[in-house]
């Protein structure tokens, strides 16, 4: 056998020798998105959307640029994807009040607003939803998941008689939270529990 051929064939064995399984690279590959997202969103709420660059990203995760190109294909698809993970879930209460499960989660939106990271953000988001359509969906997206708490609330206090069945719950669900939102971005008046109630006593008288 020629010196040649007997290469090839070490070769061959050890390619089946030491099969390559897919799991490590997953791993890897999981492990350098997750820093990415998490330096994207820090950008985010830092600068808003319109801070957040490749370049940057690459700079404070030590992650190189081709390969966050290679999970991104765009700048946008990177923010897009950082944007869609700032929203922060309620749960869903069942008191028996719709009163009192709307108060409960009021109270929690209006600490939320005090505390967490994605209301600082979120007028950028809306501000580039205005221009990038993709962007507009994943802001639908998190708007619809602050109102679902509200609308399944609304919806269950309509079954059991708690809330007029004409009325409309999108409405409802802007009445409640749109106070709440107007003091955290404009006003800067106090989000304390007084308010909160009072805001749901006004809104609960209607039904």
């Amino acid at each position: 056998m020629s010196r040649k051929a007997a290469g090839k064939q070490v070769s061959g064995r050890r390619r089946v020798s030491r099969p390559i399984t897919e799991e490590p690279t997953d791993e890897r590959v999981r492990r350098s998105k997750e820093v990415v997202l998490r330096h994207t969103s820090e950008l985010l709420v830092e600068k808003g959307v319109s801070g957040v660059s490749v370049d940057e990203v690459a700079r404070r995760s030590g992650v190189a640029k081709t390969t966050i190109y290679r999970h991104w294909r765009t700048r946008s698809d990177l923010v897009i994807d950082a944007c869609s993970l700032l929203s922060t879930a309620q749960a869903i209460p069942d008191s028996g009040s719709v009163e009192r499960d709307i108060t409960i989660l009021l109270l929690n939106l209006a600490h939320l607003l005090k505390t967490a990271t994605w209301p600082s953000v979120l007028p950028s988001i809306v501000d580039a939803a205005e221009r990038d359509p993709d962007l507009a969906a994943v802001y639908s997206q998190i708007q619809l998941g602050h109102a679902t708490p509200y609308l399944r609330a609304i919806e269950r206090g309509k079954q059991k008689g708690q809330v007029a069945a004409a009325l409309d719950g999108a409405t409802i669900v802007a009445e409640l939270v749109g106070p709440l939102f107007y003091r955290r971005w404009f006003s800067r008046e106090a989000l304390d529990e007084k308010f909160v109630k009072s805001v749901v006593r006004t809104v609960v008288g209607k039904f």
